[in-house]
């Protein structure tokens, strides 16, 4: 397979590009949803023209999430945002809440075709290229070879939560320990970063009512208009610099933490199904090495096991290294933005109160030496 997969420094390597957009509200007599425009423009071969366009509802992300998990099991698969949102927070099939879903979106499906194995994935071509009945019929077409796992495997994965796999390898032991303390700090992380958005927007909007009140005051103090107006002039500007920075921590911030969350979601759930991988190869082992079996188990059935356990080891293990090295990056991009963000904050606020002092101080020096003139 050709590995297609660049970073961002290789631009003009890409074949794939997918803008998801343009939510439309439907609304029928059992339900209401939202579908979205997804447009894609390739120069694959593979595909029979260079642009498509289709309209998906959240159901059909869901089912396409579900069948990258069923064909590659031990591959990082990226998160869906989530189907129900929080009590509390922005009403469903509000503008906001749309928008936001909209970007998880689009983030999903650019991640799936930057993955140098997901990208190349049969039901990936059918959902960006097929017409709404044409999706229907193939989803009619049942679950994928791992949801059709028998019941040995599962029931032998039920036991293997409760004590580990016996020769599960350290490295993906070394994996579910950093991913606990990582899930802890991106948790702790988002939920004090949603504390500070709050009482930003607590700030803001005290702001809001702070700058007017000094313009009223004018009316009732002659002597002091240039200096309420100056003020005044002063916390619109700061409060418009806060509006700003707002923004900046739910674009840039937010939904790069809320996405992480979501992916240590996903990476415990991979982890589990290389243990039933393993824990499917083990069982075999074992009832071979007690003589539990009816007859001999044939070599051939052994070594298809192992290496079906080779196969999922090695592609978790690459997708571990390129998932590690990309959750850097996006941490990084995240903060300095941050960083950027709060450095033009206050040096926009800082220029602007110094100015006012300015004006000030020099009006008040001219008042003075008029008053010691005869």
């Amino acid at each position: 397979m050709l590995n297609q997969y660049k970073f961002e420094d290789e631009p003009e390597l890409r074949d794939l590009f997918i803008t998801v957009d343009d939510p439309e509200s439907h609304i029928t007599a059992i339900e209401t949803f939202i579908t979205y425009r997804v447009v894609t423009k390739t120069s694959r071969g593979e595909f029979d023209s260079s642009e498509y366009e289709v309209r998906r509802r959240y159901q059909d992300f869901l089912w396409l999430k579900r069948r990258l998990e069923e064909a590659h099991p031990t591959l990082i698969i990226p998160p869906l945002p989530e189907k129900f949102i929080m009590k509390g927070m922005v009403e469903r099939f509000s503008d906001e809440f749309i928008e936001t879903r909209r970007k998880a979106l689009h983030k999903f499906l650019n991640r799936i075709a930057e993955h140098p194995t997901l990208t190349f994935n049969e039901d990936f071509k059918i959902f960006l290229t097929a017409q709404a009945w044409e999706l229907s019929s193939h989803k009619k077409q049942g679950p994928g070879l791992f949801s059709r796992m028998g019941q040995t495997v599962r029931a032998v994965a039920s036991s293997v939560r409760g004590g580990g796999v016996k020769n599960r390898p350290d490295m993906f032991t070394d994996i579910n320990d950093y991913m606990e303390t990582f899930n802890q700090k991106i948790n702790l992380l988002d939920k004090i970063s949603q504390r500070i958005y709050k009482e930003e927007r607590g700030y803001y909007c005290e702001m809001k009512e702070y700058g007017p009140i000094h313009t009223l005051w004018c009316a009732s103090e002659e002597d002091l208009v240039d200096s309420l107006k100056g003020v005044a002039s002063c916390i619109d500007k700061c409060c418009k610099a806060t509006e700003n920075r707002m923004a900046g921590l739910s674009e840039n911030l937010l939904p790069v933490l809320h996405e992480y969350i979501l992916y240590s979601e996903v990476l415990t759930g991979v982890l589990k199904r290389r243990d039933q991988i393993q824990a499917e190869l083990d069982s075999k082992v074992d009832a071979l090495s007690n003589k539990k079996a009816e007859k001999d188990l044939p070599t051939e059935e052994i070594g298809n096991l192992e290496d079906k356990v080779e196969c999922a080891n090695n592609a978790l293990k690459a997708d571990w290294d390129r998932w590690k090295q990309n959750m850097q990056h996006d941490m990084k991009t995240a903060f300095l933005s941050v960083a950027e963000n709060n450095i033009h904050y206050y040096e926009q606020c800082l220029a602007t109160w110094e100015s006012f002092l300015t004006c000030q101080t020099v009006d008040l020096h001219l008042g003075e030496d008029s008053e010691e003139k005869p």
